[in-house]
Protein backbone atom coordinates (compact mmCIF):
# COMPACT_ATOMS: atom_id res chain seq x y z
CA UNK A 1 0.00 0.00 0.00
CA UNK A 2 3.10 2.55 0.72
CA UNK A 3 4.01 1.91 -3.02
CA UNK A 4 0.39 2.96 -4.04
CA UNK A 5 -0.79 6.81 -5.25
CA UNK A 6 -2.45 8.04 -1.99
CA UNK A 7 -6.07 7.51 -3.71
CA UNK A 8 -5.43 4.17 -4.33
CA UNK A 9 -3.78 3.03 -0.92
CA UNK A 10 -6.50 4.75 0.91
CA UNK A 11 -9.07 2.27 -1.52
CA UNK A 12 -7.17 -0.59 -0.47
CA UNK A 13 -6.87 -0.22 2.85
CA UNK A 14 -10.12 -0.13 3.31
CA UNK A 15 -11.19 -3.15 0.89
CA UNK A 16 -8.41 -4.80 2.74
CA UNK A 17 -10.57 -4.09 5.60
CA UNK A 18 -13.51 -4.98 4.44
CA UNK A 19 -12.30 -8.26 3.76
CA UNK A 20 -10.19 -9.35 6.87
CA UNK A 21 -12.85 -7.22 8.98
CA UNK A 22 -16.21 -8.23 7.33
CA UNK A 23 -16.53 -10.39 4.61
CA UNK A 24 -14.20 -13.79 5.76
CA UNK A 25 -15.64 -13.81 9.23
CA UNK A 26 -19.40 -13.66 8.05
CA UNK A 27 -18.65 -16.45 5.73
CA UNK A 28 -16.52 -18.88 8.12
CA UNK A 29 -19.25 -18.34 11.18
CA UNK A 30 -22.49 -18.36 8.35
CA UNK A 31 -21.31 -21.97 6.65
CA UNK A 32 -20.21 -22.89 10.21
CA UNK A 33 -23.38 -22.37 11.63
CA UNK A 34 -22.51 -20.18 14.58
CA UNK A 35 -23.67 -16.82 15.83
CA UNK A 36 -25.76 -15.00 18.19
CA UNK A 37 -29.52 -16.50 19.16
CA UNK A 38 -31.07 -13.71 17.18
CA UNK A 39 -29.97 -15.36 13.78
CA UNK A 40 -31.84 -18.41 14.89
CA UNK A 41 -35.26 -16.41 16.17
CA UNK A 42 -35.49 -14.68 12.75
CA UNK A 43 -35.09 -17.96 10.88
CA UNK A 44 -37.39 -19.51 13.51
CA UNK A 45 -40.31 -16.56 12.99
CA UNK A 46 -39.82 -16.39 8.87
CA UNK A 47 -40.67 -20.60 9.08
CA UNK A 48 -43.42 -19.64 11.76
CA UNK A 49 -44.88 -17.06 9.39
CA UNK A 50 -44.76 -19.14 6.22
CA UNK A 51 -46.81 -22.41 7.81
CA UNK A 52 -48.84 -20.60 10.10
CA UNK A 53 -49.34 -17.16 9.20
CA UNK A 54 -47.59 -15.91 12.64
CA UNK A 55 -44.28 -15.31 13.82
CA UNK A 56 -45.05 -16.20 17.64
CA UNK A 57 -45.18 -19.26 19.43
CA UNK A 58 -48.63 -19.24 21.22
CA UNK A 59 -46.74 -20.79 24.69
CA UNK A 60 -43.24 -19.94 24.47
CA UNK A 61 -41.23 -21.84 27.52
CA UNK A 62 -37.90 -20.83 27.21
CA UNK A 63 -36.23 -17.38 26.55
CA UNK A 64 -35.04 -18.45 22.43
CA UNK A 65 -38.35 -19.09 21.85
CA UNK A 66 -39.47 -15.48 22.35
CA UNK A 67 -39.75 -13.78 19.54
CA UNK A 68 -38.99 -9.73 20.62
CA UNK A 69 -39.47 -8.26 17.05
CA UNK A 70 -42.14 -7.27 15.07
CA UNK A 71 -43.87 -9.11 12.08
CA UNK A 72 -41.37 -7.81 9.49
CA UNK A 73 -38.37 -8.99 10.70
CA UNK A 74 -39.56 -12.36 10.14
CA UNK A 75 -39.52 -11.64 6.53
CA UNK A 76 -35.19 -11.71 6.86
CA UNK A 77 -36.02 -15.53 7.55
CA UNK A 78 -38.31 -16.56 4.92
CA UNK A 79 -35.23 -17.92 3.27
CA UNK A 80 -34.07 -20.28 5.61
CA UNK A 81 -37.36 -21.46 5.63
CA UNK A 82 -37.65 -22.20 1.53
CA UNK A 83 -34.19 -22.98 1.10
CA UNK A 84 -33.60 -25.01 4.08
CA UNK A 85 -30.01 -26.09 5.75
CA UNK A 86 -28.71 -28.85 3.71
CA UNK A 87 -25.83 -28.48 1.63
CA UNK A 88 -23.31 -25.26 1.44
CA UNK A 89 -25.43 -23.50 -1.04
CA UNK A 90 -28.58 -23.39 1.27
CA UNK A 91 -26.54 -22.54 4.39
CA UNK A 92 -25.27 -20.06 2.63
CA UNK A 93 -28.36 -18.37 1.41
CA UNK A 94 -30.55 -19.43 3.50
CA UNK A 95 -28.71 -17.22 6.42
CA UNK A 96 -30.62 -14.42 8.12
CA UNK A 97 -27.39 -12.24 8.30
CA UNK A 98 -26.94 -11.85 5.20
CA UNK A 99 -30.44 -10.58 3.78
CA UNK A 100 -30.04 -8.24 7.02
CA UNK A 101 -26.64 -7.30 5.23
CA UNK A 102 -27.77 -6.56 1.70
CA UNK A 103 -30.75 -4.84 2.63
CA UNK A 104 -28.07 -2.51 4.68
CA UNK A 105 -25.60 -1.76 2.44
CA UNK A 106 -28.76 -0.95 -0.48
CA UNK A 107 -30.15 1.41 2.21
CA UNK A 108 -26.30 3.31 2.47
CA UNK A 109 -26.11 3.00 -1.53
CA UNK A 110 -29.66 4.63 -1.56
CA UNK A 111 -28.50 7.30 1.15
CA UNK A 112 -25.48 8.07 -0.55
CA UNK A 113 -26.80 8.67 -3.68
CA UNK A 114 -29.01 11.00 -2.40
CA UNK A 115 -26.90 12.81 -0.16
CA UNK A 116 -25.02 12.93 -3.16
CA UNK A 117 -27.66 14.97 -5.20
CA UNK A 118 -28.16 17.17 -2.88
CA UNK A 119 -24.62 18.44 -2.22
CA UNK A 120 -24.49 18.63 -5.78
CA UNK A 121 -27.74 21.18 -5.97
CA UNK A 122 -26.36 22.80 -3.01
CA UNK A 123 -22.55 23.38 -4.32
CA UNK A 124 -24.12 24.74 -7.64
CA UNK A 125 -25.81 27.28 -5.66
CA UNK A 126 -23.34 28.03 -3.58
CA UNK A 127 -20.92 28.54 -7.21
CA UNK A 128 -23.58 30.44 -8.91
CA UNK A 129 -23.49 33.05 -5.83
CA UNK A 130 -20.03 33.53 -5.35
CA UNK A 131 -19.95 33.95 -9.27
CA UNK A 132 -21.76 37.45 -9.80
CA UNK A 133 -20.59 37.90 -13.74
CA UNK A 134 -21.70 34.71 -14.86
CA UNK A 135 -25.15 35.68 -13.76
CA UNK A 136 -27.98 37.43 -15.75
CA UNK A 137 -30.72 39.16 -14.62
CA UNK A 138 -34.13 38.97 -15.63
CA UNK A 139 -36.33 42.27 -14.15
CA UNK A 140 -35.16 45.20 -12.41
CA UNK A 141 -36.01 46.73 -8.96
CA UNK A 142 -34.12 48.25 -5.98
CA UNK A 143 -32.08 47.18 -3.02
CA UNK A 144 -33.01 47.80 0.37
CA UNK A 145 -29.52 49.79 -0.02
CA UNK A 146 -30.64 51.98 -3.11
CA UNK A 147 -28.87 49.60 -5.72
CA UNK A 148 -30.52 47.66 -8.13
CA UNK A 149 -31.61 44.18 -7.46
CA UNK A 150 -32.83 41.42 -9.62
CA UNK A 151 -33.85 37.48 -9.58
CA UNK A 152 -30.96 35.68 -10.75
CA UNK A 153 -30.45 32.74 -12.32
CA UNK A 154 -26.89 30.82 -13.22
CA UNK A 155 -25.80 30.63 -16.55
CA UNK A 156 -24.59 26.70 -17.47
CA UNK A 157 -21.06 26.42 -17.47
CA UNK A 158 -17.96 24.07 -16.69
CA UNK A 159 -17.10 25.39 -13.53
CA UNK A 160 -19.74 23.66 -11.35
CA UNK A 161 -19.22 20.21 -12.67
CA UNK A 162 -15.54 20.54 -11.75
CA UNK A 163 -16.83 21.38 -7.85
CA UNK A 164 -19.21 18.88 -8.01
CA UNK A 165 -16.94 15.95 -8.79
CA UNK A 166 -15.54 14.84 -5.74
CA UNK A 167 -18.76 14.44 -3.91
CA UNK A 168 -19.89 11.30 -5.32
CA UNK A 169 -16.51 9.44 -4.55
CA UNK A 170 -15.12 10.29 -1.08
CA UNK A 171 -18.86 9.48 0.54
CA UNK A 172 -18.78 6.30 -1.00
CA UNK A 173 -15.05 4.96 0.46
CA UNK A 174 -16.05 6.66 4.26
CA UNK A 175 -19.06 4.78 4.61
CA UNK A 176 -16.67 1.46 3.50
CA UNK A 177 -14.47 2.09 6.03
CA UNK A 178 -17.02 2.35 8.72
CA UNK A 179 -18.62 -0.74 7.50
CA UNK A 180 -15.34 -2.53 8.60
CA UNK A 181 -15.10 -0.66 11.73
CA UNK A 182 -15.98 -2.76 14.56
CA UNK A 183 -18.73 -0.69 15.14
CA UNK A 184 -20.61 -2.31 12.36
CA UNK A 185 -18.47 -5.21 11.26
CA UNK A 186 -18.94 -6.96 14.88
CA UNK A 187 -22.83 -7.00 15.01
CA UNK A 188 -22.51 -7.60 11.11
CA UNK A 189 -20.80 -10.94 11.56
CA UNK A 190 -22.63 -12.10 14.69
CA UNK A 191 -26.38 -11.06 14.39
CA UNK A 192 -27.40 -7.97 11.84
CA UNK A 193 -31.00 -7.94 13.49
CA UNK A 194 -30.29 -4.08 13.87
CA UNK A 195 -28.48 -3.22 10.35
CA UNK A 196 -31.67 -2.82 8.45
CA UNK A 197 -33.32 -0.77 10.72
CA UNK A 198 -30.55 1.83 10.99
CA UNK A 199 -29.93 1.50 7.46
CA UNK A 200 -33.64 2.20 6.23
CA UNK A 201 -33.96 5.32 9.15
CA UNK A 202 -30.94 6.90 7.34
CA UNK A 203 -32.60 6.03 4.08
CA UNK A 204 -35.51 7.85 5.03
CA UNK A 205 -33.90 10.46 6.67
CA UNK A 206 -31.80 11.29 3.63
CA UNK A 207 -35.24 11.20 1.84
CA UNK A 208 -36.89 13.59 4.00
CA UNK A 209 -33.66 15.99 3.32
CA UNK A 210 -34.75 16.10 -0.24
CA UNK A 211 -38.11 16.53 0.47
CA UNK A 212 -39.01 13.44 -0.78
CA UNK A 213 -42.36 12.54 1.27
CA UNK A 214 -43.86 9.44 0.52
CA UNK A 215 -40.41 7.85 -0.31
CA UNK A 216 -39.21 8.78 2.69
CA UNK A 217 -42.57 7.53 4.52
CA UNK A 218 -41.95 4.22 2.68
CA UNK A 219 -38.38 4.08 4.31
CA UNK A 220 -40.16 4.46 7.25
CA UNK A 221 -42.66 2.25 6.88
CA UNK A 222 -40.45 -1.09 6.51
CA UNK A 223 -38.48 0.26 9.39
CA UNK A 224 -41.11 0.58 11.83
CA UNK A 225 -42.29 -3.10 10.64
CA UNK A 226 -39.32 -4.05 12.18
CA UNK A 227 -38.76 -3.16 15.66
CA UNK A 228 -41.03 -0.32 17.58
CA UNK A 229 -37.54 0.99 18.37
CA UNK A 230 -37.43 3.63 14.74
CA UNK A 231 -40.89 4.94 16.17
CA UNK A 232 -39.29 7.94 17.09
CA UNK A 233 -38.18 8.38 13.68
CA UNK A 234 -41.08 9.27 11.99
CA UNK A 235 -41.71 12.31 14.51
CA UNK A 236 -38.00 12.84 13.24
CA UNK A 237 -38.40 12.70 9.72
CA UNK A 238 -41.99 14.70 10.20
CA UNK A 239 -40.57 17.40 11.90
CA UNK A 240 -37.36 17.85 8.99
CA UNK A 241 -40.13 18.30 6.39
CA UNK A 242 -42.36 20.42 8.24
CA UNK A 243 -39.29 22.53 8.58
CA UNK A 244 -38.16 22.76 5.05
CA UNK A 245 -40.98 21.84 2.74
CA UNK A 246 -44.17 22.36 4.87
CA UNK A 247 -46.42 20.56 7.31
CA UNK A 248 -48.19 19.26 4.19
CA UNK A 249 -45.58 17.35 3.24
CA UNK A 250 -44.78 16.42 6.68
CA UNK A 251 -48.29 14.51 7.13
CA UNK A 252 -47.93 13.02 4.10
CA UNK A 253 -44.73 11.32 5.03
CA UNK A 254 -46.70 10.47 8.37
CA UNK A 255 -49.28 9.12 6.95
CA UNK A 256 -47.36 6.86 4.64
CA UNK A 257 -45.61 5.54 7.36
CA UNK A 258 -48.56 4.94 9.56
CA UNK A 259 -50.26 3.03 6.80
CA UNK A 260 -47.24 1.18 5.70
CA UNK A 261 -46.45 -0.37 9.16
CA UNK A 262 -50.25 -1.11 9.65
CA UNK A 263 -50.14 -3.55 6.62
CA UNK A 264 -46.88 -4.73 7.58
CA UNK A 265 -47.48 -5.61 11.01
CA UNK A 266 -51.93 -6.23 11.16
CA UNK A 267 -52.85 -9.60 9.66
CA UNK A 268 -49.83 -11.44 12.25
CA UNK A 269 -51.41 -9.40 14.84
CA UNK A 270 -54.43 -9.71 14.69
CA UNK A 271 -53.91 -13.84 13.91
CA UNK A 272 -51.71 -13.50 17.40
CA UNK A 273 -52.57 -10.34 19.54
CA UNK A 274 -51.63 -11.94 22.90
CA UNK A 275 -48.31 -13.64 21.68
CA UNK A 276 -47.49 -10.40 20.12
CA UNK A 277 -48.22 -7.75 22.80
CA UNK A 278 -46.09 -10.47 25.44
CA UNK A 279 -43.25 -10.94 23.58
CA UNK A 280 -42.28 -7.95 21.52
CA UNK A 281 -43.71 -5.45 24.35
CA UNK A 282 -43.61 -6.87 27.57
CA UNK A 283 -40.75 -9.47 27.54
CA UNK A 284 -37.91 -6.40 26.38
CA UNK A 285 -38.93 -4.20 29.01
CA UNK A 286 -38.68 -6.96 31.80
CA UNK A 287 -42.69 -7.64 31.96
CA UNK A 288 -42.87 -10.86 30.35
CA UNK A 289 -43.39 -14.13 31.50
CA UNK A 290 -39.57 -14.68 31.69
CA UNK A 291 -36.48 -12.44 32.94
CA UNK A 292 -35.23 -11.01 29.63
CA UNK A 293 -31.48 -11.29 29.36
CA UNK A 294 -30.82 -7.64 28.90
CA UNK A 295 -29.69 -7.02 31.83
CA UNK A 296 -26.62 -4.53 31.44
CA UNK A 297 -26.11 -2.13 34.42
CA UNK A 298 -27.48 0.89 32.81
CA UNK A 299 -29.16 4.06 34.88
CA UNK A 300 -32.95 2.51 33.45
CA UNK A 301 -32.30 -1.30 34.81
CA UNK A 302 -30.54 -0.11 38.03
CA UNK A 303 -33.61 2.15 39.03
CA UNK A 304 -36.16 -0.58 37.87
CA UNK A 305 -33.73 -3.00 40.57
CA UNK A 306 -33.42 -0.48 43.12
CA UNK A 307 -36.83 -0.37 44.71
CA UNK A 308 -40.16 -2.41 44.55
CA UNK A 309 -41.56 0.69 42.31
CA UNK A 310 -38.13 1.57 40.31
CA UNK A 311 -39.66 0.18 37.50
CA UNK A 312 -42.51 3.02 37.43
CA UNK A 313 -39.86 5.50 38.20
CA UNK A 314 -37.95 4.06 35.17
CA UNK A 315 -40.99 4.39 32.65
CA UNK A 316 -41.26 8.06 34.15
CA UNK A 317 -38.39 9.49 33.27
CA UNK A 318 -38.31 7.37 30.26
CA UNK A 319 -41.24 9.23 29.53
CA UNK A 320 -40.03 12.93 30.48
CA UNK A 321 -36.83 12.19 28.39
CA UNK A 322 -38.99 11.25 25.43
CA UNK A 323 -41.56 14.41 25.88
CA UNK A 324 -37.69 16.61 26.15
CA UNK A 325 -36.87 15.27 22.91
CA UNK A 326 -40.31 16.10 21.40
CA UNK A 327 -40.66 19.70 22.57
CA UNK A 328 -36.84 20.04 20.80
CA UNK A 329 -38.47 18.79 17.60
CA UNK A 330 -41.24 21.42 17.86
CA UNK A 331 -39.41 24.06 19.20
CA UNK A 332 -36.16 23.80 17.22
CA UNK A 333 -36.87 21.91 14.34
CA UNK A 334 -33.92 19.88 12.02
CA UNK A 335 -33.05 21.59 8.77
CA UNK A 336 -30.96 18.74 7.24
CA UNK A 337 -30.27 15.28 7.25
CA UNK A 338 -27.75 15.33 9.42
CA UNK A 339 -29.49 17.26 12.12
CA UNK A 340 -32.39 14.94 12.03
CA UNK A 341 -29.68 11.86 12.30
CA UNK A 342 -28.29 13.95 15.68
CA UNK A 343 -31.74 14.64 17.29
CA UNK A 344 -32.93 10.69 17.01
CA UNK A 345 -29.55 9.90 17.56
CA UNK A 346 -29.80 11.35 21.38
CA UNK A 347 -33.56 10.30 21.69
CA UNK A 348 -32.66 6.93 21.47
CA UNK A 349 -29.89 6.88 22.96
CA UNK A 350 -32.01 8.57 26.18
CA UNK A 351 -34.02 5.58 25.83
CA UNK A 352 -31.57 2.97 25.86
CA UNK A 353 -29.97 3.96 29.01
CA UNK A 354 -33.26 5.11 30.77
CA UNK A 355 -35.11 1.77 29.94
CA UNK A 356 -36.08 -0.78 32.92
CA UNK A 357 -33.83 -3.48 30.81
CA UNK A 358 -31.02 -2.53 28.07
CA UNK A 359 -27.87 -3.73 26.66
CA UNK A 360 -24.42 -1.84 26.01
CA UNK A 361 -24.60 -3.04 22.52
CA UNK A 362 -27.56 -0.93 21.53
CA UNK A 363 -26.16 2.06 22.31
CA UNK A 364 -24.13 1.15 18.52
CA UNK A 365 -27.38 2.07 16.62
CA UNK A 366 -27.82 5.70 17.92
CA UNK A 367 -23.83 6.18 17.12
CA UNK A 368 -24.25 4.35 13.67
CA UNK A 369 -26.79 7.15 12.64
CA UNK A 370 -24.93 9.77 14.15
CA UNK A 371 -22.04 8.76 11.64
CA UNK A 372 -23.42 7.48 8.76
CA UNK A 373 -25.01 10.78 7.45
CA UNK A 374 -21.95 12.64 7.93
CA UNK A 375 -19.88 10.26 5.87
CA UNK A 376 -22.39 9.86 3.03
CA UNK A 377 -21.78 13.40 2.10
CA UNK A 378 -24.70 14.77 3.30
CA UNK A 379 -24.64 18.90 2.82
CA UNK A 380 -25.37 20.66 5.73
CA UNK A 381 -27.47 24.22 6.01
CA UNK A 382 -25.22 27.00 6.95
CA UNK A 383 -26.99 28.73 9.76
CA UNK A 384 -26.40 32.34 8.18
CA UNK A 385 -28.83 30.74 5.48
CA UNK A 386 -31.43 30.27 7.37
CA UNK A 387 -34.32 32.57 8.34
CA UNK A 388 -33.64 34.18 11.80
CA UNK A 389 -37.04 32.98 14.09
CA UNK A 390 -39.85 35.05 14.79
CA UNK A 391 -39.67 36.02 18.41
CA UNK A 392 -42.55 35.24 20.63
CA UNK A 393 -42.60 38.14 23.33
CA UNK A 394 -45.18 40.49 22.70
CA UNK A 395 -44.20 43.98 21.50
CA UNK A 396 -44.61 46.77 24.36
CA UNK A 397 -47.31 48.89 23.33
CA UNK A 398 -46.96 52.38 22.89
CA UNK A 399 -49.87 54.72 22.35
CA UNK A 400 -50.45 56.17 19.17
CA UNK A 401 -48.76 59.47 17.76
CA UNK A 402 -51.70 61.71 16.71
CA UNK A 403 -50.41 62.90 12.55
CA UNK A 404 -49.14 66.38 12.46
CA UNK A 405 -52.08 68.76 11.12
CA UNK A 406 -50.97 70.34 8.59
CA UNK A 407 -49.78 74.43 9.08
CA UNK A 408 -52.14 76.59 7.25
CA UNK A 409 -50.40 79.54 6.02
CA UNK A 410 -51.28 82.74 7.97
CA UNK A 411 -52.32 85.94 6.11
CA UNK A 412 -51.40 88.97 7.00
CA UNK A 413 -53.75 92.02 6.10
CA UNK A 414 -52.09 95.19 5.59
CA UNK A 415 -52.81 98.27 7.62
Amino acid sequence: MLALPPRWARAGSVAVALVGAVLAPLLVLVLAGQGQSEVAVIERSGELLLRHGTPYLAEPQTVAEYTPYLPGMALFGLPRALFGADGWPARLLGDARLWCTAVFLGCLAAAVRAHGRGAVTLTAARASASAPGRLSSASGGLAPGGGPTVPVRPVAGPAVPALTAPVLTGPVLTVAALVASPLVALPLCVSGVDLPLTGLCVLALALAGRARPVAAGSALALACALKWTAWPAVAVAAALLAATAGRRAALRAAGTAAVGTAALVLPSALRAPGPLVEQVFAFPTGRGGLPTPASSPLPGRLLADLAPGGWYAALALLLLAGLAVARSLVRHPPRDAVAAADRLAVGLALAFLLAPAGRYGYLALPAVLALLPRLSGSPRIPRASLAPRRSRRPRPWSAPTAAPRPRTPQVVSAP
